[in-house]
């Protein structure tokens, strides 16, 4: 059994890749909540990744697997945002990320190999309106990874996972009536909305021995957006 600890794992996201995992894993979450988790078979451990270094007692001598989950949606355009609003959104999704990760690594080498999965999004490969500061702090994750993941290659893999819109309550104001929702579909190729279990479903894969040959990736979960042309 393996010992996983997810960053933000309290809802959304996070919480579809703790029940994924939770009955074959050990799963600790690190999170500032928890009334979502009450029932289910994991650890819960009060944490703010904006403000608090996480307590490390608090968890196993060896962490098999570290998920990040807390970010941002900040959709503005580029004249109206300040550089505050830069240095908020590269601080939840990034340099807490980094914080996290550093307090964890001998927890993390402590393993004969371990996984991290990091969370990017579709904006930072695609040129979009209004995504300047979440593409920055997003395209910041994922040349971290591929650097981290070469420097503590074979010991720990780091990928990351690249969603377009997900169905998740991050995303609650831009899917809040049908409307909306069918526009943002009619965008995929796919012609649906993604959701949690579907990061889910790639994190879980990412997290365990079945990708035990894949490590500095960066994975699109975007139904085709990044690579496929809508039809007309």
């Amino acid at each position: 059994m393996k010992n996983i600890l997810l960053i933000g794992g309290s809802y959304g996201i996070g919480l579809a890749i703790a029940k994924e995992l939770q009955f074959e894993n050990k799963v600790y979450i690190a999170s500032r909540t928890h009334e979502l988790i009450a029932d289910m078979n994991v650890t819960h451990i009060p944490f703010d990744a904006t403000t608090d270094t996480l307590d490390t007692t608090k968890l196993p001598e060896v962490i098999h697997g570290l998920v990040y989950c807390p970010g941002s949606i900040n959709l503005r355009p580029f004249r109206g945002l300040k550089p505050e609003s830069f240095e908020s959104d590269l601080q939840i999704n990034f340099l807490s990320l980094v914080k996290a990760i550093q307090t964890v690594l001998p927890n993390l080498t402590a393993a004969e190999q371990s996984s991290i999965v990091l969370f990017s999004s579709v904006a930072a490969s695609m040129g979009m309106p209004f995504h300047t500061s979440v593409a920055a702090s997003k395209g910041a994750i994922e040349g971290f990874a591929k650097a981290l993941a070469a420097e503590y290659a074979p010991k720990i893999r780091v990928n990351v996972i690249a969603p377009s819109l997900t169905d998740t309550p991050l995303a609650e104001k831009f899917l809040s009536n049908e409307e909306k929702r069918e526009k943002s579909a009619q965008r995929h190729p796919l012609k649906r909305v993604g959701t949690s279990e579907d990061m889910a479903q790639m994190a879980g894969f990412l997290l365990g021995d079945k990708s035990s040959w894949i490590s500095g990736q960066i994975f699109p979960v975007d139904g085709g957006m990044s690579t496929l042309l809508v039809n007309a």
